[in-house]
């Protein structure tokens, strides 16, 4: 585990958006980081596509929820 350096404005706005996503600022932090990650190796999808990608990767459905929720 390492110490990353940001800008002290960057470092605002992810406490900010930690609070909104109710995470603690280093989960937001690697939030982003995993998710830039993510992006730059595959440009051709969209952020949703991603998400869903990710949550199916850990067994996620949520057709799941849908159905138990009817």
């Amino acid at each position: 585990m390492g110490i990353v350096n940001i800008d002290d404005d960057l470092h605002e706005q992810v406490r900010r958006a930690s609070k909104v996503s109710f995470r603690s600022i280093n989960a937001q932090a690697a939030y982003w980081i995993k998710l830039g990650m993510l992006c730059e190796t595959n440009p051709t999808l969209g952020f949703t596509e991603i998400i869903e990608r990710e949550l199916s990767s850990a067994g996620f459905s949520a057709q799941s929820l849908a159905v138990s929720a009817a």
